[in-house]
């Protein structure tokens, strides 16, 4: 019988609470849309945070490998995480943009309405005027951020799996 480490152990753990919080912010996102509760791109979310941060609930950083050489893009998330941490909003980094597109496009292929690709790389979550937001997935996906931050990981990162 083969024994487990502690780093072994701790590494299955790891990897099974990653999942799980994707499939939460993957839950999140799905309730989210059709609500209206989503804003999608930097210079749109930049506007929204301005207007109403206490609305945000969460803020969605997305890249692929290719993304991290745009100089520009990455000025952009630091000046927003510096924004969201100023304001206690919870951010979360993702590295798929292709499956984010996914989930926000459906069909669509992450398209917006005149054909153009959606600009995914900051996706907002606000909570709906009309009711105080009770969701056990954002709830999850809220205290890993929360727990995240307590390791001095201020944005953790997360892989969403491909369908």
């Amino acid at each position: 019988m083969y024994n487990m480490t502690f780093e072994e152990l701790s590494g299955d753990y790891s990897q099974e609470r990653m999942d799980s919080v994707a499939k939460a912010l993957e839950e999140v996102l799905i309730s989210a849309l059709p609500q209206g509760c989503i804003t999608v791109g930097v210079y749109e979310a930049a506007k929204s945070l301005n207007v109403d941060p206490d609305n945000v609930v969460l803020c969605i950083l997305a890249t692929d490998d290719e993304d991290v050489k745009d100089v520009a893009l990455q000025i952009h998330f630091t000046l927003i995480q510096a924004f969201c941490c100023e304001n206690d909003i919870n951010i979360l980094r993702v590295n798929n943009t292709r499956r984010l597109a996914e989930i926000l496009g459906g069909a669509g292929g992450g398209k917006q309405g005149g054909g153009e690709p959606m600009d995914l790389h900051c996706v907002l979550v606000t909570s709906p005027h009309s009711t105080s937001w009770k969701d056990p997935a954002l709830s999850k996906v809220n205290r890993f951020c929360r727990e995240s931050r307590c390791l001095d990981q201020w944005v953790p990162i997360i892989n969403l799996p491909e369908r």
